[in-house]
C-alpha cells in the first residue's frame, strides 16, 4: 500500500499534508515516507526469512544517510560502486563485512580503503581487476575475497542505458570466457575466490530474464565445482522493476513471488546436484526498495499557452531528476491540492536553459501558478544523479515518520557552490 495518497482532497506522506511540508522547507524538495521504505526491505527479509541469504541495498539508487541507517538497523547489506559509498555506509553505521563492491573502475586507493575496512567480496569485472586487486591485498599483507560479475548475455528488455548484461555491455566477464577467468582468479596468491555475482539490468518487470542468469550462473558454479573451485555464495544482483503509473506499462512481479521461484530452483538444484548442501545468495535490490519511497515536490511558477504547446514550468529541473531527459522516462505527475476545474495539456518542465530541461509530457493538469506538484516514485536515482548545472542548489530532502518531518539533507546555498573555487591572484 502506498503511503502517498489523498487524504480530504490534499495529498499526503503518511500523516502529513505535502502542502504543509513546502509551507515549512519550501520547493523543490525530495519528500520520503519511512514506513514506506521499511515495508519495501521487509518485502525481501521477509523472503528470505530462515535461509542464508542477504539482502544488499544498491545505494547508487538513494544514497542518503537517513536511508542507509533505517536499512541497516534492519540488518541490510550494501552494494557499492565506489570508495565514498563505503564511507557513506559506515557513517550511517552499516556494517563494511556486509558490504560487496561492484563497479568496473576500481581505483587502487578504492581498494586499499575496502581492504582496510574488511568487506565482504569484491565483484571483480575484468582481468586486469583480478590482476590489481592481487597485487594491492598482497602490499597489504591481505586476501582479498571475491566473486566474479558474470555476464550472462540475457537480453533484460529494458532501456539500453540500463541494460548491463549482454555482450556489448561494459560490464562484467563474458559468460565465454568466465570459466578461464575464474582459474586465473584461483592461480593468484592473494585473492580468494568464494563467490559469483551477475547484474542484468534495471526496471525489470518480468522475473523470467532473471531466472534465465540464474540458470546459467547454476551452469558454471557445477562446472567450476568440478574443478575444484568451490563457491560459497550467489549473488543473482538486482533489477526488480517498480510501477511508474504509466498506461500500458504493467505490474512489476511480486518480490516474494519472485524470490519464492529463485528459492525453488536454487533448492531443486542444491538437492540434485549437492546433496542438499546450501549456498548463501545475495541480492543487490534498488530501486524495488526506494522508488515508491519517495516524491519530489515542485511548486508552479508560470503557465506558458503557444501555437503547439502549452508549458506548465515548475521549480524542479532536469538537474533535480534527471531520468526524463536521460531516459525518456514516463513518471506520473500530481497536483498536491486536487480541484473540480478543467484540465488542460500541458508540458511540464524547468528553468534550465535547455530544450531537454523536461519532467513529464502531454499532462492534463488543472492547475495554476503557485499551485504544488508532485513527481511519484521519484525515491531512485532523484538526489543520486542530480546535478549543480546552473548553479542551481540540490534541493531539500525530508523524511515523513507518522505525523512528523525531518530535514534529512538541507537545500544547497549558490555559495556552497562555489566555496571550493578560486579566482586567479
Amino acid at each position: 500500500m502506498s503511503q502517498f495518497a489523498y487524504q480530504n482532497g490534499v495529498l499526503h506522506a503518511e500523516g502529513v499534508a505535502l502542502n504543509a511540508i513546502a509551507e515549512q522547507y519550501g520547493t523543490p524538495t525530495y519528500v520520503y515516507s519511512k514506513a514506506q521504505l521499511l515495508g519495501n526491505f521487509a518485502a525481501y527479509a521477509d523472503a528470505c526469512a530462515g535461509r542464508d541469504a542477504l539482502v544488499c541495498y544498491a545505494m547508487k539508487a538513494n544514497s542518503n544517510l537517513a536511508i542507509l541507517d533505517l536499512l541497516a538497523r534492519q540488518g541490510a547489506g550494501f552494494d557499492i560502486v565506489s570508495g565514498g559509498e563505503l564511507l557513506r555506509v559506515i557513517a550511517a553505521g552499516g556494517d563494511p563485512r556486509k558490504v560487496i563492491f561492484s563497479g568496473v573502475g576500481k581505483s587502487v586507493d578504492e581498494m586499499r580503503l575496502a581492504l582496510t575496512h574488511d568487506i565482504l567480496c569484491f565483484n571483480v569485472e575484468s582481468i586486469p581487476e583480478l590482476h590489481r586487486l592481487n597485487e594491492v591485498a598482497g602490499s597489504m599483507g591481505k586476501k582479498a575475497r571475491i566473486s566474479l560479475r558474470v555476464n550472462p548475455n540475457v537480453d533484460a528488455k529494458t532501456h539500453p542505458y540500463i541494460a548491463t548484461g549482454l555482450k556489448a555491455n561494459k560490464f562484467g566477464v563474458a559468460f565465454s570466457d568466465a570459466l578461464d577467468t575464474y582459474r586465473t582468479a584461483a592461480s593468484l596468491p592473494h585473492l580468494d575466490v568464494c563467490g559469483i555475482d551477475c547484474h542484468i539490468g534495471s526496471q525489470l518487470l518480468d522475473d523470467a530474464p532473471l531466472l534465465e542468469a540464474l540458470d546459467k550462473l547454476i551452469e558454471l558454479i557445477d562446472t567450476l565445482d568440478a574443478e575444484g573451485i568451490h563457491l560459497h555464495h550467489l549473488d543473482i544482483g538486482g533489477g526488480l522493476g517498480v510501477d511508474y503509473g504509466e498506461v500500458g506499462e504493467g505490474a512489476p512481479v511480486a518480490v516474494g513471488d519472485y524470490l519464492g521461484r529463485l528459492f525453488r530452483r536454487v533448492d531443486a538444484w542444491r538437492a540434485e546436484r549437492h546433496g542438499g548442501k546450501p549456498i548463501k545468495v545475495i541480492f543487490e535490490p534498488g530501486r524495488s526498495i526506494v522508488g515508491n519511497t519517495g516524491v519530489l515536490l515542485t511548486r508552479v511558477e508560470f503557465l506558458k499557452h503557444g501555437e503547439e504547446k502549452n508549458f506548465c514550468i515548475v521549480d524542479a529541473a532536469m538537474n533535480d531528476m534527471a531520468r526524463p531527459a536521460l531516459y525518456q522516462a514516463w513518471m506520473d505527475m500530481q497536483p498536491v491540492v486536487q480541484s473540480s476545474a478543467a484540465g488542460e495539456t500541458f508540458d511540464v518542465v524547468g528553468p534550465i536553459c535547455e530544450s531537454g530541461d523536461w519532467l513529464a509530457r502531454e499532462r492534463a493538469l488543472a492547475v495554476a501558478p503557485g499551485d504544488l506538484l508532485v513527481m511519484h516514485t521519484a525515491g531512485a536515482y532523484g538526489m543520486t544523479m542530480a546535478s549543480n548545472y546552473n548553479t542551481r542548489g540540490r534541493a531539500a530532502e525530508v523524511m515523513v515518520d507518522g505525523g512528523q518531518t525531518h530535514l534529512v539533507r538541507r537545500r544547497e546555498t549558490p555559495q556552497e557552490l562555489f566555496a571550493l573555487e578560486s579566482v586567479l591572484k
